[in-house]
């Protein structure tokens, strides 16, 4: 499986490229982590528990950093095993640029699957890592930013207003 894509990061590059390069940061946002630890030099070992279709498993691998260029590029290379369900692994090679709204991140991963998952095929597993990666940088935009949910929630409640006018018209109540 191969995927690229962009995403608009609400902080400047040296701050995205520590967080990409810390442990509890990488807990957090990664999605179902339950455990990350570790160092870059040393690499990090991660646990993490999903469900792809109908197979749940807790992955157990090693996420090594390499090719390290501060602020600017990384990658990260990682193996997982989850008993029956099967194994995962894979690299990254995520690069940084200064944008207008602060960093555009951007990525190309190259994974194996097998087991269990492999014979869910290809569309689930691509769906599922799109999915996977799109919440990855929620998480991480929330974590870097945090303001940024509150700005969607004053809209949200100004769309609700412009419901409750157009019901209001209606009704007449």
């Amino acid at each position: 499986m191969k995927m690229s894509d962009s995403k608009e990061i609400a902080a400047p590059p040296a701050e995205v490229y520590a967080a990409l390069l810390n442990p509890e940061v990488l807990k957090a946002c990664v999605p179902g982590a339950q455990e990350v630890s570790g160092s870059v030099e040393e690499g990090f070992e991660a646990s993490v528990t999903q469900k792809v279709g109908p197979v749940k498993a807790t992955f157990k691998g090693q996420v090594t950093l390499s090719d390290l260029i501060e602020n600017e590029k990384l990658t990260i290379t990682g193996e997982g095993k989850g008993g029956a369900a099967g194994f995962a692994k894979g690299g990254a090679v995520v690069s940084l640029a200064v944008s207008e709204t602060g960093t555009l991140l951007s990525y190309e991963v190259e994974a194996k699957v097998g087991g269990k998952l492999a014979q869910l095929g290809s569309r689930i597993i691509d769906g599922f890592a799109k999915k996977m990666a799109d919440q990855f940088f929620v998480n991480l935009q929330t974590h870097l930013a945090p303001e940024e949910p509150d700005a969607e929630g004053e809209e949200a409640e100004g769309e609700a207003g412009e419901k409750k006018g157009w019901f209001k018209k209606i009704t007449g109540n």
